[in-house]
């Protein structure tokens, strides 16, 4: 039997390619083995809901970094903000002003306790809000200003300060994003009648999930403890209809690990900060981020300008062709979004409607290796270059 002839097989062209380097994310939570050990002492105990390690975090964190102020712990930064709110007394009738300009949890907490939130616009170096547009938005009815201390860095403490001792009217802190931010030397969380920090995965410390509430007096802090446990301090005495907001005693356990390391990791986004400022600040079409005089930047984010029509193409060639990802925090102004439409004020927010359509967050976390820094700087530097 005869064979029939093979057909040749060819073989395929050789495709050129560039090898695109592993993805840097724009954020990286850091666990390590010590928050792992301190979860299996937690297991091993058999005390897992909120105990001895929440009251011990609550303690260490208040020491840390608000100079002892009164501190309570919950199950999220949106609890302790919006149980914040209805510790310092905020109800229906009030209305309390906000930036538009922020995630929308600030504006939720506030609608969730039956207040108004009135947005009011940010100045546009630093994204906070604008004493100005402030004070044009207080009326009869303002009960409090809630500025947020936006990407690490504060916003206008004295100024608003000034404004709501004027109005006698009350300053909350959102403080998400700023554990050990500063601003004349004093930490931001001592200013207002409470002061809410994050504890989610990215922020600059985590206990996986949880937020932190510093209080400006004993009685404050009493009503939140009472909010985020069914209204009671002692078991089965409840003295007001309340949440179930508690921390976890695991969640406590991570956070005090975290706590010993976050200012390790705060001197290095700092010192991640510095180089980008050098290296980035002569780059055409691209605006830096600046710190205030008065301030201390923690640099949750490192969060540039570029322009709006230029940005998808710019972050997607970092991603697509530089392996370097990015964030965009935030790209809806809180008074456009459905859920918050109804607040919309009727003069326009020309900076918060810009800065929505600019900002672009570059990675700075504290993992970042020389390297990294190095192929962040190339790649912006060439998208840049490529669009002039």
């Amino acid at each position: 039997m005869t064979t029939p002839p093979t057909t040749p097989t060819l073989a395929a062209s050789p495709r050129t390619a560039t090898a695109i380097p592993p993805l840097i994310p724009a954020a990286k939570p850091l666990i390590g083995h010590e928050e792992r050990l301190a979860v299996n002492n937690v297991l091993l105990s058999g005390m897992l809901a909120q105990g001895p390690e929440v009251a011990a975090f609550e303690a260490e964190f208040a020491e840390h970094f608000v100079g002892g102020r009164p501190t309570v712990a919950l199950n999220s930064g949106t609890s302790g903000q919006h149980l914040g709110l209805l510790a310092s007394g905020i109800g229906p009738g009030d209305e309390v002003i906000v930036p538009s300009f922020t995630f929308a949890a600030v504006a939720n907490s506030v609608a969730l306790t039956g207040a108004t939130p009135v947005f009011a616009d940010i100045e546009p170096t630093h994204f906070t809000l604008a004493p100005d547009a402030v004070r044009a938005a207080i009326t009869e009815r303002t009960a409090g200003i809630m500025p947020v201390h936006l990407y690490g860095h504060p916003f206008q403490v004295d100024a608003l300060s000034a404004l709501a001792a004027e109005h006698g009217i009350m300053l909350f802190e959102d403080a998400a994003q700023a554990h050990g931010a500063r601003w004349n030397d004093a930490p931001v969380g001592s200013f207002g009648e409470f002061a809410m920090f994050s504890l989610y995965p990215t922020k600059n410390m985590t206990a996986i999930e949880g937020g932190m509430v510093a209080c400006r007096t004993a009685d404050t802090a009493r009503r939140l403890r009472l909010l985020r446990n069914q209204g009671m301090e002692t078991q089965y005495a409840n003295e007001v209809v309340g949440f179930n907001a508690r921390m976890s005693d695991m969640h406590a356990a991570v956070g005090r690990v975290q706590l010993r390391k976050v200012d390790a990791w705060t001197h290095t986004r700092q010192a991640n900060a510095a180089f980008f400022d050098r290296e980035l600040g002569g780059v055409g079409g691209l605006v830096t981020p600046r710190t205030a005089p008065e301030a201390t930047h923690v640099y949750h984010q490192y969060t540039v300008r570029v322009p709006a029509a230029e940005r998808d193409r710019v972050r997607a060639a970092l991603h697509d062709e530089h392996g370097v990802g990015t964030g965009v925090y935030y790209p809806i102004p809180n008074h456009r979004l459905p859920s918050l439409r109804q607040y919309a004020p009727e003069f326009p927010l020309p900076e918060s409607d810009r800065a929505a359509a600019e900002v672009l967050s570059l990675p700075v976390h504290p993992s970042l290796t020389a390297g990294e820094l190095d192929r962040i700087v190339a790649g912006v530097t060439a998208v840049m270059t490529a669009g002039a």
